[in-house]
């Protein structure tokens, strides 16, 4: 249960499919992070014409990766309804045709939307690179990506069992008591999803015992002595539509978290966030991690790869 004032929010089930479905494509940068595009249904055939549309895909351009989404619900069956369906459409996601189809949907986003625009601009990529960047990010295996209302143990061990990486996130909804239209949807914190068997396979005996680069925060830095209390982290940002370049310092508190604007953040996305929103951005989410740096013009992101090390 959450509680708002003096209104009490219980958790409620999707009424369907689609639900879930337009809850990720409005909040699609909460899952695959803010360097990410996301592209419509689309119908993808097999190598003998078998047709499939997922829910969608995504371009990540930050980690160079892409998505195929297939948005459920725990109460479908792994075996006689997600299994297999996920199955028809992965293969027909590495075909050729495919991939081009996939290559001018994201053209064309990026030639009509400002925000697009505005990420591939901050990771340096050039218009007339566009093509070639996209093409090496659909030449590796997709990732499938299913935002899903509860994890049940044989999908976990279905996702376990695929070639492809698989990332389930878990999407919550909660609807107010006595007044059920009023709703609200927990996303994970961070992008980080309930399941990622990329990193189940990347924890061998060498690296089990370390922590995770998605669970450091700046508490963590603070106990590594990588950030001392009462620090001061800049952010420099200028909206792609127009307004004037500014500049905005974080201080670092005991607790790990940020003070900006006079307002404590409990990470360096919220904090960048409130940054460039007051800036006059109206994006949504952003990688505080790769936004602000220290004095010296260290990225923090560096910082955190030092403790994930350890």
């Amino acid at each position: 249960m959450i509680i708002f004032v003096d209104k009490k929010y219980i958790k409620a089930p999707f009424v369907n499919e689609s639900e879930i479905e337009n809850v990720v494509i409005n909040n699609y940068e909460y899952l695959f992070g803010p360097s990410s595009i996301y592209l419509p249904k689309a119908l993808i055939k097999t190598g003998d014409g078998g047709g499939t549309i997922p829910d969608g895909f995504v371009i990540d351009l930050a980690s160079r990766k892409w998505y195929l989404v297939e948005a459920e619900l725990i109460q479908h069956s792994v075996w006689s309804h997600i299994a297999p369906q996920v199955t028809k459409q992965m293969i027909a996601s590495q075909q050729i045709f495919t991939k081009k189809i996939l290559e001018d949907l994201t053209v064309e986003i990026y030639q009509k939307d400002d925000t697009a625009k505005e990420k591939f601009s901050e990771l340096g990529i050039k218009e007339i690179n566009i093509r070639k960047i996209l093409s090496e990010i659909l030449e590796k295996e997709p990732i499938v990506g299913v935002p899903i209302d509860s994890i049940s143990n044989d999908l976990r061990d279905w996702a376990r069992t695929l070639k492809y990486n698989v990332k389930l996130w878990v999407i919550s909804k909660y609807v107010e008591f006595n007044n059920p239209t009023n709703i609200a949807y927990e996303f994970p914190e961070e992008f980080k999803p309930e399941l990622d068997t990329e990193e189940d396979t990347l924890e061998t005996k060498e690296t089990i015992g370390k922590i995770s680069r998605s669970d450091i925060s700046i508490l963590d830095l603070l106990n590594s002595k990588l950030l001392a209390v009462n620090q001061k982290l800049t952010m420099i940002y200028k909206p792609r539509n127009g307004g004037s370049q500014k500049k905005y310092i974080a201080t670092v508190l005991e607790d790990g978290t940020l003070n900006l604007l006079d307002q404590k953040y409990p990470s360096p996305s919220y904090a960048a966030l409130a940054g460039i929103q007051n800036a006059g951005s109206d994006r949504k989410t952003v990688n505080g991690w790769t936004s602000w740096k220290t004095e010296d013009g260290i990225i923090i992101a560096e910082l955190r790869d030092k403790v994930s090390l350890e």
